[in-house]
């Protein structure tokens, strides 16, 4: 399975049956370098990927300035320190879990909720993890059909 299967069945997927989905996802490595993304996911700077980077290793880093990615200001809100970073804009915010080398990106609108965006993101993140898959290798042999449901149940 490629990095960017991921993206499209498990970050891009239908929430809870509902029709909604994330506005754009990402896969992206500790040093900017794009693993997968959806069509949507906004043009970054490598600044911004850094500044995110310094907030797993220094919490808090970002709370001043808040969270850019795009160029678009994020107000940071309650996330696990050193884990998870959680953003909000307007209607909207972002969530993005740490693995052991790569970020994983979920950006939303209404209707999808916070607690669905945090769901999909966090989910595969530590599934991820788990498996130890954010190597830079792909996810082949047995492991592959273990990963064939959007919610990782």
């Amino acid at each position: 399975m490629s990095w960017q299967t991921y993206v499209d069945e498990h970050l891009m997927c239908d929430i809870d049956g509902t029709g909604h989905h994330l506005s754009a996802s990402a896969i992206i490595g500790h040093d900017g370098s794009v693993w997968a993304q959806s069509s949507s996911f906004p043009q970054f700077k490598a600044q911004e990927i850094t500044d995110i980077m310094k907030d797993f290793d220094e919490p808090g880093h970002l709370a001043p300035t808040g969270l850019h990615l795009g160029g678009t200001k994020h107000m940071v809100i309650q996330g696990e320190p050193g884990a998870v970073i959680r953003g909000k804009k307007g209607s909207g915010g972002i969530t993005i879990k740490k693995t052991g080398q790569a970020l994983v990106f979920g950006i939303y609108e209404e209707p999808v909720t916070p607690g669905q965006c945090n769901m999909v993101v966090e989910r595969l993140g530590d599934y991820l993890i788990d498996q130890a898959l954010c190597n830079g290798d792909m996810l082949v042999g047995s492991l592959a059909k273990d990963f064939s449901t959007p919610y990782l149940a």
